[in-house]
């Protein structure tokens, strides 16, 4: 091998260590770069000169080349932060990002997100984050840009109504019927009066608010009345009624709400064992198909409510003139588990309608569930004070998002101003059958190519997918002990192979010089 080939040698060991230098450097400067994923680069000798020697021939080496360079894609640690929006991926797989401008699509490990004024998620260059809008559990569509733009939680309409209080057994009949005692409160009722039933008349009231379909709010008014009875049974009357000027239901083609019975909703009885405890009920309501059509407030009217899934009696209400009535169902803490059989209800005693009561009419006479069945907060009516336990409801009004949270498979829910929470997007994941192949473009970004391979797009927590951790970032993957390590190697081996330069000059100068 000639002097000059060891000098060749020895620049192409400073050139591969020089390539070194910049890869480990480069290492080190992004030691703390979010999502950045370390890179080692690797060597191999080049070609060989033949040289004979003794009657056998040999090899020489002449230099050495950079052979890869290859990414460590393995998972850093996770960094917590105070945002929400920072996500961090706890097993395979990047996010996408789209560039709004040019719509080129890239691939990060970055979760640094935030909100733009335009309510997109965004990276910090402005790319677009990638997702799927969720309805229900469900994600829906293609790929979409995650945005949230003066999101809103839709009202819904009151469906049920659940009231347990405590009944005041020591009270006495505020009202009496001399025709029908166990709707004493319903005769005296009277819509066009204001109030529609006077305080001195009953005996407790409970109000709670509820929605129409449009989420505004309006109150119902349960009002309870002791019933007087000869064998000394427990038993109270009540009428659940509402605002007589909102009440727009429709009775044979006149508004409910210029009628004596504006307001009027439900009515029936609660009895009790001598124990107190609710033993069962009876609920009437308006009929569909009304007898008499002049008076919303006949007797014969009023019929044995209909049952929900759930057993429950149900009564209509109409709030904003839909052509459709609001259904809404009455919990007092029983339920009928065998009203799919016929109407639900046990008429033995021959009442079907407020028109079949008499003044005769005893407890053991009152409709009843077929199968009544007690929950753990039913009413009761005990020596105790009249008093409300609890009053709840399903409806809601229309709500303004406040809050957002990101779950480990991905999937942002929004919390409201009416306390609901809906989720609203699925964050997408790419993979890549070879990883190697994706090109750096800079700013914690790749881009496919057909190295890598077409795209693997999927759910965090689906198969092959890692999983998102929220106000977590993912650090660098870096080791920075190992690569100041690398780094002194690579300085001996630099300063190594320039000394070969310059034993390789000595030797040429001293074959020069003998010429002279």
């Amino acid at each position: 091998m000639s002097i000059s080939g060891s000098m060749y040698t020895g620049i192409s060991g400073l050139q591969a260590q020089s390539q070194a230098t910049s890869v480990v450097s480069n290492n080190l400067a992004n030691s703390t770069t979010t999502g950045y994923k370390s890179v080692s680069i690797a060597f191999e000798d080049v070609f060989y000169s033949t040289v004979y020697a003794g009657g056998t021939i040999g090899q020489v080496g002449n230099g050495v080349t950079t052979s890869s360079l290859t990414t460590d894609f393995s998972q850093g640690a996770y960094e917590s932060t105070n945002t929400v929006t920072n996500v961090a991926i706890n097993g395979d797989g990047f996010y996408i990002v789209v560039d709004p401008d040019t719509d080129t699509t890239y691939y990060t490990r970055d979760g640094g997100f935030t909100f733009d004024t335009n309510g997109y998620l965004v990276d910090s260059h402005g790319n677009r984050v990638q997702g799927w809008e969720t309805v229900d559990g469900s994600i829906t569509g293609g790929l979409v840009d995650i945005q949230l733009d003066n999101s809103q939680s839709p009202p819904q309409a009151t469906s049920e109504v659940a009231i347990q209080v405590n009944l005041d057994s020591t009270e006495t009949d505020n009202t009496a019927s001399s025709t029908n005692p166990y709707a004493s409160l319903f005769e005296i009722y009277d819509g066009t009066s204001d109030p529609a039933l006077d305080d001195s008349r009953y005996a407790y009231q409970t109000t709670i608010s509820v929605y129409d379909e449009n989420g505004a709010a309006h109150d119902l008014t349960v009002y309870y009345d002791p019933v007087t009875t000869d064998d000394g049974s427990i038993v109270w009357e009540y009428t659940v009624c509402c605002d007589a000027d909102e009440d727009m239901r429709d009775f044979a083609g006149t508004d409910m709400a210029d009628t004596s019975g504006a307001g009027m909703l439900v009515t029936g009885t609660l009895t009790f064992s001598s124990s107190g405890d609710l033993q069962s009920m009876t609920a009437f309501t308006l009929s569909d198909t009304p007898t008499d059509t002049t008076d919303p407030l006949a007797a014969e009217n009023w019929v044995l409510a209909e049952f929900d899934d759930n057993g429950l009696p149900v009564f209509e209400a109409n709030f904003t003139g839909a052509a459709e009535n609001q259904e809404i169902s009455l919990d007092f803490g029983i339920s009928n588990s065998d009203f799919a059989t016929g109407t639900g209800w046990d008429t033995s005693g021959g009442i079907d309608s407020l028109d079949d009561f008499t003044a005769t009419t005893t407890p053991d006479q009152l409709p009843a569930f077929n199968t009544g069945v007690l929950s753990t907060r039913a009413t009761t009516s005990t020596t105790s004070s009249s008093a409300t336990y609890t009053l709840s409801q399903d409806g809601y009004a229309p709500g303004e998002l406040t809050d957002i949270t990101i779950s480990e498979n991905g999937v942002i829910e929004g919390s409201y101003t009416n306390g609901q929470s809906q989720e609203l997007y699925t964050f997408a994941l790419a993979d890549f059958t070879n990883n190697q192949g994706l090109y750096s473009e800079g700013g914690n970004l790749y881009s496919a190519t057909t190295d890598s391979g077409q795209a693997i797009i999927g759910t965090p927590g689906s198969a092959g997918f890692g999983t998102l951790a929220s106000n977590s970032l993912e650090q660098s993957n870096v080791d920075t002990a190992t690569e100041l390590t690398n780094l002194i190697i690579i300085q001996a081996a630099y300063q190594a192979n320039s000394k070969i330069i310059t034993t390789a000059d000595t030797l040429l100068s001293t074959a020069i010089g003998l010429k002279r």
